[in-house]
C-alpha cells in the first residue's frame, strides 16, 4: 500500500473553497502552479461544485463544518492519495485543518500554532507571556465576571467572542451602564461559532490608534510579510469594517520595529509554515497586535494586495504549502483600495445598481454582496450588512480614496423598510457572505 503511494502523483488537499467571487482570484493562480509541478488538486467542500470544477482533479463533498466528519474524510482521501500540501483559508475550519495537517506530516502551522492563532485568549495569554506588548484582558462566560474584569481592567474596554472574526460582537463600553448591553451582544455572537470556543467572551483593555492588517508568509518559522492595509472602520461602539486600502510602498512595511513585533509573535506563537492576517492597532506606546489568524485575509485584501504589488497571493499559498520559500518581491507599485456599501438603517434590498469600469475613474470592479429580497441588519441585530463593493487602483493613497468615494457614490439601492429585530433571536448575518475579513 506505501509503494503504491508513493507512487502515484502527489496530491493538494484544499478544505472549503469559499465562494467564487471572494476565493477564485486564489485558486486560479494555485491550480496552474500544481499542474506546473506536476501534483493534482483534490478540494473537500461542504457545497456542490460549481465553478471549482474547472481547477480541480477531484472534489469530495462532505460536511467540513463537523470536526468528525471532517477528519474521516480527509483520512479516508489520505489512505488512497499522496498528500503533499494541505490548503485552507476558511476561518472556522483553519483549526481542524491545521491539526490534520499535522497529523499528515506536511507543511503547517503546527499543531501549537494553529490553537495559538485560532483561540484569541490564547494568543492574548501567549504574546503576554513573550514580553511583547498586550492590554489587560480576562475569558468570561457570564456577566458577573465580565463586570469584575472590566473594573479590574479599567474602563473603556472591548468585549469581543473568544474566537469569531470580521468584527463580529465586538463591543466598546465606556463605563459600566455600557457593559451589560455590550456583553450580551459579544456573547450572542459567540454562541454562533460551532467550534470548541463558543459560548465566551473576551473583556479587554481598550487600545486606541490607526487600525492595520499584514498579511503574512511563514517558511519555516522565517515571517515574510507580503502586503498591508489600512482598515477603515465604522464608529464605537461597534468596529465593522468598511473598506481597506493597500499601498506598496507603504512606509510601515519597511518599518523595523514592526517587522521585529510581528515576527517575535509568530515566533513565540509557534507558527512553523502557512499564510497569516494579522490585525494590529497602531497605538502611542506602540503597535499592539489586535488577533493573528490562521490564513489569508478576506475582504479581497489579497486581492488588493495583487493590485498594488503584484505579490500573487495564490502563488505563495502553493509555495508555503508544499514546504517551498516564496517569493515575495514585488514587482508593481500602486494603490489599490475596496469600500463596501452598508445602509444606513436596518432594511429589505429590493433592487441594486452598480457602475462599471469605466464608469469611474480607476474602477476595476464592483460586485454585488447580497441578493434582492436580502434583510440587512446593523449590530447589534446583524452584522456585515453589506449590499456591494468597489475596488479602485490609484498611484496614491489620498486619490485611490477620492476614486473609492466617487465609485461608491454611483452605487444604487432601493430598500424597503423592515421591523425591529428580536431581541431575543441570534444576529443576523446575510447568508453567503462567507468569506469576508474573519
Amino acid at each position: 500500500m506505501t509503494e503504491q503511494r508513493e507512487t502515484t502523483p502527489g496530491t493538494l488537499l484544499v478544505i472549503g473553497s469559499g465562494l467564487k467571487e471572494y476565493r477564485e482570484y486564489l485558486v486560479g493562480p494555485m491550480s496552474r502552479r500544481a499542474r506546473a509541478a506536476g501534483l493534482e488538486l483534490l478540494l473537500v467542500n461542504n457545497l456542490r461544485p460549481t465553478w471549482q470544477r474547472e481547477y480541480f482533479d477531484e472534489i469530495v463533498v462532505a460536511d467540513v463544518f463537523d470536526t468528525a466528519t471532517m477528519n474521516a474524510t480527509v483520512r479516508e482521501i489520505a489512505a488512497r492519495r499522496n498528500i503533499v500540501g494541505l490548503l485552507c483559508w476558511d476561518e472556522p475550519l483553519v483549526l481542524d485543518a491545521g491539526l490534520l495537517a499535522a497529523e499528515l506530516g506536511v507543511p503547517g502551522l503546527s499543531e501549537r500554532g494553529v490553537r495559538g492563532v485560532r483561540d484569541k485568549e490564547r494568543t492574548r495569554t501567549v504574546l503576554t507571556a513573550a514580553g511583547l506588548r498586550q492590554p489587560g484582558f480576562a475569558l468570561t462566560t457570564d456577566l458577573a465576571e465580565a463586570r469584575a474584569a472590566a473594573a479590574r481592567i479599567g474602563y473603556p474596554v472591548v468585549l469581543k467572542p473568544r474566537a469569531m472574526g470580521a468584527s463580529i460582537g465586538v463591543v466598546f463600553a465606556a463605563d459600566e451602564r455600557e457593559l451589560d448591553e455590550a456583553f450580551r451582544t459579544a456573547l450572542s455572537a459567540s454562541e454562533v461559532d460551532p467550534g470548541p470556543y463558543r459560548a465566551s467572551v473576551i473583556v479587554e483593555e481598550y487600545a486606541g490608534g490607526p487600525e492595520i492588517s499584514v498579511d503574512g508568509a511563514v517558511h519555516k518559522g522565517e515571517y515574510l510579510p507580503l502586503f498591508l492595509a489600512r482598515k477603515y472602520s465604522s464608529d464605537e461602539p461597534y468596529f465593522e469594517e468598511v473598506g481597506h486600502v493597500v499601498d506598496a510602498a507603504d512606509p510601515l512595511l519597511a518599518d523595523p520595529a514592526l517587522l521585529a513585533h510581528l515576527a517575535d509573535a509568530h515566533r513565540a506563537l509557534g507558527v512553523e509554515d502557512g499564510i497569516t492576517h494579522t490585525e494590529l492597532r497602531l497605538t502611542p506606546r506602540g503597535p499592539l497586535i489586535v488577533e493573528v489568524n490562521g490564513r489569508l485575509g478576506g475582504d479581497l485584501i489579497p486581492l488588493l494586495g495583487r493590485i498594488a504589488t503584484g505579490i500573487e497571493p495564490g502563488e505563495v499559498l502553493f509555495d508555503v504549502a508544499t514546504g517551498r520559500r516564496p517569493e515575495i518581491a514585488p514587482t508593481r507599485a500602486a494603490v489599490a483600495g475596496i469600500r463596501f456599501g452598508c445602509p444606513e438603517q436596518d432594511c429589505q434590498l429590493e433592487e441594486l445598481t452598480l457602475p462599471a469600469p469605466g464608469d469611474a475613474p480607476g474602477l476595476l470592479h464592483a460586485a454585488p454582496m447580497a441578493p434582492p429580497g436580502t434583510v440587512l441588519r446593523l449590530p447589534p441585530g446583524g452584522y456585515l450588512a453589506r449590499h456591494s463593493f468597489v475596488v479602485c487602483e490609484a498611484d496614491g493613497v489620498a486619490a485611490c480614496e477620492q476614486r473609492l468615494a466617487a465609485a461608491a457614490a454611483l452605487v444604487r439601492t432601493v430598500t424597503s423598510e423592515v421591523g425591529p429585530a428580536d431581541p431575543e433571536a441570534p444576529f443576523a448575518m446575510p447568508a453567503g457572505l462567507l468569506d469576508v475579513d474573519r
